[in-house]
């Protein structure tokens, strides 16, 4: 079952992925997923898994 992202930090998105908030960031920049500053709405958490895969 997927829920329904919400908004979130960045450190909250690493830790899911039990990687570290640099290297969430690396990967993302990998896969040319820019993000806006700050917390991360629903649109862009989808973003991030879309990218990345569900953790």
């Amino acid at each position: 079952m997927i829920l329904e992202p919400k908004t979130k930090t960045r450190l909250q998105i690493a830790e899911e992925y039990g990687i570290t908030p640099k290297t969430l960031r690396n990967r993302l920049k990998k896969e040319n997923c820019n993000l806006p500053k700050g917390f991360l709405c629903p649109k862009a958490v989808e973003k991030i898994y879309e990218t990345l895969g569900h953790p």
